[in-house]
């Protein structure tokens, strides 16, 4: 089917402009002046803007195993009412964990018919599976996730340096890695405070992990990627790898960006996460690691539990799960709080879309250009709405942005030039998608 949509604010690679976009076939035909004659039938969409879908390159999903914490079916259809047509998941919260192809392979038969959005896959790097590492790469996964700390769950534990260092050399990949030095944490004491819980969780800790991930990578010469930067101190050893030739890149997520420390009321575990939402100075140098792009791109981490598990009973800091699930908020709370300090949605474009393609090498996802997928997003920059928990379409409506009033509506999702409705039509991508 060929039909084309017009918009007086296109988001291109080259920026915004009036435009009007061909799709056949699934994938993006041309992009043509907005009062070009075209074959088909054409949607104007007035004052709405067109955007690529969004690229979300970490999402714990937690199927199969833990699905009653989330699951494809839920993560995906909130994903597509955030604009996110493409995710790429965790190897963990999912049981068994995806650290091998037999793991892997279990994972996508859990998935299959249930994806309203299309999905890529991590594999794991744990102890003792460095030979499993080269398999999955061929099997398709994007690259390989450890982590430097507890992860949570035991069946997925930390790396050493030794052990980051077998990994690295196991496999050309590119590594990504949860940053933050055990030894330079603090126990957590049952307390509703969460200065409390923020004092366990130090800038320190993830200055010193990043520093050994970029070390690594340096010795090896591999890819590596900082996963949800939270302390900008960590900017400097970014910039002094990069000017020295390592092959660094980072993110942060929505929470960092736009919520604080100091506003997080005693007791509200939902604003849990790990690492931690620090103090607006931090938040504030963030940002200005986005404008320099030291911080290139911008994903959910969506990790969501079940509400027993955030311990909303007691409001326990020390005991609740650490995680905020955002897929279907993240577009809109960072372009509300973009637009405030002075960044156009371009930018939002480029770190939420082109951006985490790019990260993971999908040149036909996350952008407006004739050959890519025709994932796209009617997206309302000006209409402003209160988050209301029961509108969210995760499998837990947990979230510390109730009751926040938020600008920019998603109005229309398109996956691959249908509108994503009732029926699941995501498929599963392979790193050899990247090369179409």
């Amino acid at each position: 089917m060929t039909f084309s949509l017009r918009s007086r604010q296109v988001y291109l690679p080259g920026g915004p402009r009036a435009a009007t976009v061909t799709v056949d076939d699934g994938r993006i035909a041309a992009v043509t002046d907005y009062e070009s004659t075209v074959d088909g039938p054409v949607t104007d969409l007035g004052a709405l803007a067109l955007l690529p879908g969004l690229v979300d390159t970490h999402v714990h999903v937690n199927e199969p195993g833990r699905t009653e914490w989330e699951g494809f079916a839920t993560a995906t259809r909130a994903a597509a009412a955030g604009g996110v047509t493409t995710i790429v998941d965790m190897p963990l919260n999912s049981l068994p964990p995806t650290t091998s192809v037999a793991a892997l392979r279990e994972k996508q038969a859990a998935a299959r018919g249930k994806c309203f959005v299309d999905v890529g896959f991590w594999g794991g790097a744990v102890p003792g599976n460095a030979r499993d590492l080269f398999p999955l790469h061929e099997a398709g996964v994007f690259g390989f996730k450890s982590f430097l700390v507890d992860s949570g769950v035991p069946e997925f534990p930390p790396l050493d340096r030794a052990g980051l260092a077998a990994a690295f050399a196991s496999v050309d990949a590119l590594f990504i890695v949860h940053a933050e030095d055990p030894t330079r944490l603090h126990d957590a004491r049952p307390s509703r405070a969460y200065a409390d819980f923020l004092a366990s969780r130090p800038a320190a800790a993830e200055v010193s992990a990043v520093d050994t991930a970029l070390s690594v990578a340096a010795d090896t010469n591999r890819r590596v990627h900082i996963l949800h930067l939270s302390a900008a101190d960590a900017l400097t050893s970014l910039r002094r790898a990069r000017l020295a030739g390592v092959r660094v890149t980072a993110e942060t997520c929505p929470h960092y960006l736009t919520l604080e420390a100091a506003a997080v009321p005693d007791g509200a575990t939902e604003y849990k996460c790990c690492p931690p939402i620090r103090d607006g100075a931090n938040q504030d140098r963030l940002w200005g690691g986005l404008a320099d792009g030291t911080i290139s791109i911008v994903v959910s981490d969506h990790s969501p539990s079940t509400p027993a598990l955030k311990a909303r009973g007691t409001g326990d800091f020390a005991a609740a799960w650490g995680g905020i699930a955002s897929l279907q908020l993240g577009l809109s709370a960072v372009w509300t709080a973009a637009q405030e300090r002075g960044f156009t949605l371009a930018d939002v474009v480029r770190w939420m879309s082109s951006g985490p393609a790019d990260l993971v090498g999908l040149r036909n996802k996350g952008r407006i250009a004739p050959g890519a997928d025709a994932d796209l997003v009617a997206f309302d920059p000006t209409a402003t709405f209160v988050v209301d928990p029961a509108a969210l379409l995760h499998r837990h409506p947990v979230t510390p942005y109730a009751a926040r009033s938020l600008s920019g509506v998603v109005r229309t999702t398109w996956l691959r030039g249908e509108p994503v409705g009732a029926t699941p039509r995501g498929r599963f991508l392979r790193r050899e998608d990247a090369a179409r």
